[in-house]
């Protein structure tokens, strides 16, 4: 009889996907200085198939989203090996971060409708023609 491996279900990669997250975001709290990175919030983490590596999404306040993704990467190795402590799993990801910008696009979009809400607002009018304004 030959052995089948169990199929590996999605519900336990999201499940290992957040708590990831939560652990990560523990350690970027204490760990990473706020100086240099500002205020980072990991908003999502996406793992591989295989578990090789993890997307981790973040936003940030108080700082360049580039300068804080310099400050994660540079500490990227120190988190996994950090990880690895804490979540006492085979394969531990290699850790890519990314700028989430839903964030942002949310803003934009929220100001996007309440300029198009105000009363007097002429986002329902035909834009006015500058020729017609010469007479």
């Amino acid at each position: 009889m030959s052995r089948h491996r169990p199929k590996t279900l999605p519900a336990r990669n999201q499940r290992l996907a957040d708590q990831i997250q939560q652990d990560l975001a523990g350690l970027v709290q204490r760990e990473v200085p706020t100086s240099r990175a500002g205020l980072v919030t990991l908003t999502g983490v996406e793992l591989s198939a295989d578990y090789a590596h993890a997307k981790v999404y973040f936003t940030v306040i108080g700082a360049e989203p580039a300068q804080a993704l310099a400050v994660l990467t540079e500490k990227a190795g120190w988190l996994h090996s950090q990880l690895f402590k804490l979540l006492h799993i085979h394969t531990v990801p290699t850790l890519h971060f990314v700028h989430d910008e839903q964030l942002a696009r949310g803003f934009a979009m929220n100001a996007l409708i309440e300029r198009a809400n105000r009363p007097g607002s002429r986002a329902d009018d035909e834009p006015e023609d500058p020729d017609d304004a010469r007479g």
